[in-house]
């Protein structure tokens, strides 16, 4: 795709924001195991990268989609990959729904605050039996007088030690597994509400993840996104945003790893000179970059990239 002014303003915006808040703090926060995010998420909601393609009139920029996936590819410039994976969860995983289908008064009182970084979100599909089965997960929603009774329990579950609300998939009827699922937006401070331990990954360590379990957790009907038994639709509809923003995600993570070898293989010597040397060497490092390339070009391709957006007056600055 051919990148604008403006596509390029942004990359430096969020370019610029990596390096000076959060690089220099991503060994410490990895050790800790987590990190300020609603500190570092209400930095991001003054620059509006929370809410790039989301609504304007609930404080999102309304631009089109390939704005986002810049940003997802500069957060990659990240020297760890938990800070950027929490905020992909906060723009493109828990909030598309809401921004879609949800009521004015969930937008105003989940979506707003998760633009502007007030409020932390997660999504709450995969659980112990069912992570890419969607269709197979048990946690029940049943109606009683305007309310859901919720029980059941969520796993994996990103941000969700600190989160303020998760978008939750659960079932709403005793109808097939593709038609008896609805999307609702539970407050976490909720009673009812409880968390595992922390899980000690492997990697992503300062990305906060845990088990939810839902015990009688009473909830609002009007809490619900869009109409009940559509849930599995729209999960399906926030998979692609967030596998989108997951593809461009990586991009800068490997340009970094290729660049990190290239300059190992100019220092390394061996047999009188360096191992960049070797022309083997050369066509390997060139293959690599020539499939990240082909990533980038797939990633961009099914993103709105011929509509010409309209800045709003918020994301002028950035071009100043």
């Amino acid at each position: 795709m051919k990148f604008t002014e403006e596509h390029e303003a942004l990359r430096k915006t969020v370019r610029d924001f990596v390096e000076k808040e959060i690089n220099p703090h991503c060994d410490e926060w990895e050790e800790a195991g987590e990190f300020p995010i609603h500190d570092v998420f209400k930095k991001l909601g003054k620059l509006g990268i929370l809410g790039i393609q989301k609504p304007e009139e609930y404080g999102g920029m309304g631009l089109d989609y390939s704005y986002n996936l810049v940003a997802a590819e500069e957060l990659g410039m990240a020297h760890c990959g938990g800070v950027p994976l929490a905020v992909g969860v906060q723009t493109d995983m828990c909030t598309p729904a809401i921004a879609r289908f949800g009521s004015d008064e969930l937008k105003r009182t989940f979506l707003a605050p998760a633009i502007t970084g007030d409020m932390v979100g997660c999504i709450g599909v995969s659980e112990v039996g069912a992570g890419s089965d969607v269709a197979n997960t048990k946690t029940v929603a049943r109606a009683d007088g305007d309310d859901y009774i919720i029980n059941g329990s969520k796993m994996w579950i990103t941000n969700s030690p600190k989160a303020d609300f998760i978008c939750l998939l659960a079932n709403t009827s005793d109808d097939k597994p593709h038609k008896n699922k609805s999307l609702i937006v539970v407050p976490m401070n909720s009673p009812g509400i409880s968390f595992s331990p922390h899980l000690n990954k492997l990697g992503m360590r300062s990305s906060e993840t845990a088990q939810i379990f839902f015990d009688d957790v009473r909830m609002p009907q009007r809490y619900r996104i869009g109409a009940e038994g559509t849930g599995f639709m729209m999960q399906m509809l926030q998979f692609q945003e967030e596998r989108m923003w997951g593809a461009a995600n990586v991009i800068k993570s490997l340009e970094n790893c290729v660049d990190k070898t290239i300059e190992y293989c100019r220092e390394r010597k061996t047999f009188g000179q360096s191992l960049l040397d070797n022309q083997v060497i050369h066509f390997r490092l060139a293959e690599l970059q020539t499939e990240i390339e082909a990533l980038r070009a797939l990633t961009y391709q099914p993103a709105n990239c011929t509509s010409k957006a309209r800045m709003s007056p918020s994301w002028r600055p950035w071009r100043s």
